[in-house]
């Protein structure tokens, strides 16, 4: 196995990264892409399917060629996605019917809205350990088949397929022979029942949409088939056996396996989640049960998740949108060029704000400006926000489950900056812990397909891989933590509720 790899494709909200691992963790390639993000309209957010399989496809041929490993040399291939991301595609051509409809797109808000007024979000949540809301891949698959001319009655015919982006990879890996998507995908969809795992007839009536369209659903651990040799790699056809949404391959990565672990992932918004084992916890706080992952054969393993729509996309508006900015390293050496943030504060409620708020018509807000603010100020008030909402998410679990945090394990891109993980000790008041390998999203969806070939064994030498990079210790008084908290606690309660009637909700 000296000469064999794992090649993963970690294909997230603005670019797509191929990462290829040896036994011990080690990353011998490497290639990395963005792609185009679409506004359409305020509140709307799409992106290009096809787009994302041509720089996906162009990514995998890049790492290999920096590596030098050759695809014959691939022992099997993971996938880790954006969730929700909802794409509907001909099955005939292999092409999407529309761009796809982001995770972060709010434009069904009013139709989630509805639902809720019918009573219905305690039957939903029940069945999929979700909240109703623009967020995740129902209301999107049941937009588009009610906005896209002649959709529906070709949905109904058989003639479409849906799917998550990992679905929308490994149908184009394969060579459309393969129509799938694993549990911890599946739970995202609002249409899964979590507990009985399957598709649920109650929230396909609900939402309207025809069962024929949806894919195979299994363990994230899995050969589901392998690539098409007339299209990559020859004669090889390389299993592709690993699928998991980006957070659940995170908290995989980390090797957070015992009940009560749990990791933040610092990306274009930030996840916190932990592991309750083979029990599905039901919050009281506005957090979501979702399925972690499915090994083989073996019980699923469920997770409570926070998810927070805007962290480091708050970043890449600063250079992108404002213009402050010219690359998101900048933003560490201009927080800490302050002795504190003077009162300024960022909520980053861009896209509506996540758990445990849940709010699709909160919006931005930066507050505290005077003369002197400068864009130091803003930068680390950027910063700050994300540390605050993990804050947020955190003390919400708590209060869910009884168990307090000892530790949180951090990865993502931000993990590297040292303010945002000093800072995110400090305000949580526990120690925060950076492995030596931050891109633990790929990480995870290698890992469950090595698992699934035999590449790696058990969790037991997977664990033994993980190794400490930097470990964060919190120094700030009490008095001093909870007094920034409740400042910006003052800054969310202003936020909120503010694109309901101005037209700009998304409806």
């Amino acid at each position: 196995m000296a000469d064999e790899y794992v090649l993963s494709i970690d294909q997230g909200t603005t670019g797509s990264t191929v990462l290829i691992f040896d036994r011990n963790a080690n990353i011998k390639g490497r290639a990395y892409s963005e792609f185009k993000q679409h506004y359409p309209k305020p509140g709307w957010v799409e992106h290009d399917a096809a787009e994302i399989w041509n720089v996906s496809l162009g990514v995998i041929v890049s790492a290999l060629e920096a590596s030098g490993i050759k695809g014959s040399q691939l022992t099997a291939i993971g996938i880790t996605n954006q969730r929700e991301t909802t794409v509907l595609w001909d099955r005939s051509t292999g092409k999407p019917v529309a761009n796809a409809i982001v995770w972060q797109d709010r434009r069904t808000a009013a139709y989630c809205d509805q639902i809720k007024e019918r009573g219905l979000e305690e039957m939903v949540r029940a069945k999929t350990g979700l909240v109703i809301d623009p967020y995740f891949s129902g209301t999107k698959v049941k937009w588009l088949l009610d906005n896209v001319p002649g959709l529906r009655g070709r949905a109904k015919a058989g003639q479409i397929a849906f799917g998550t982006i990992d679905s929308w990879l490994v149908w184009h890996l394969t060579g459309g022979k393969v129509h799938v998507t694993d549990y911890s995908n599946a739970s995202r969809t609002l249409l899964y029942n979590i507990h009985d795992l399957a598709w649920d007839d109650d929230l396909l009536e609900l939402f309207d949409i025809p069962r024929a369209i949806l894919p195979e659903v299994r363990p994230s651990s899995w050969v589901y088939g392998h690539t098409d040799p007339d299209l990559f790699f020859g004669t090889h056809g390389i299993p592709v056996s690993g699928i998991a949404g980006d957070q659940q391959a995170a908290l995989f990565g980390q090797a957070c396996y015992g009940e009560g672990r749990a990791k933040n992932t610092y990306g274009t918004g930030s996840f916190v989640l932990m592991n309750t084992g083979t029990e599905a916890v039901t919050s009281k706080e506005k957090l979501l049960t979702t399925i972690a992952w499915g090994i083989g054969e073996e019980p699923v393993e469920y997770a409570m998740e926070g998810a927070i729509f805007i962290t480091g996309a708050a970043v890449q508006w600063l250079r992108d949108g404002l213009g402050i900015i010219k690359s998101a390293a900048e933003t560490e050496a201009l927080a800490e060029s302050l002795s504190g943030n003077d009162g300024v504060y960022f909520v980053p409620a861009l896209v509506g704000l996540g758990a445990p708020h849940w709010d699709p018509y909160a919006r931005g807000l930066l507050i505290g400006v005077t003369r002197g603010t400068t864009r130091a100020h803003i930068a680390r008030a950027v910063l700050e926000s994300m540390c605050y909402q993990t804050r947020d998410v955190v003390e919400a679990m708590h209060r869910d489950s009884g168990i307090p945090l000892k530790e949180l394990r951090a990865d993502g891109g931000a993990s590297a900056n040292r303010f945002l993980m000093r800072f995110q000790s400090d305000i949580l008041g526990v120690p925060v812990e950076v492995p030596e390998v931050a891109e633990t999203t790929a990480l995870g969806a290698a890992y469950l397909a090595g698992l699934a070939t035999g590449y790696w064994s058990s969790r037991e030498e997977i664990d033994a891989n993980w190794k400490l990079s930097r470990r964060y210790a919190p120094k700030m008084l009490d008095n001093q933590r909870n007094h920034l908290f409740g400042q910006w606690h003052r800054a969310v309660d202003r936020a909120k509720d503010w694109a309901r009637d101005n037209g700009s909700g998304g409806l």
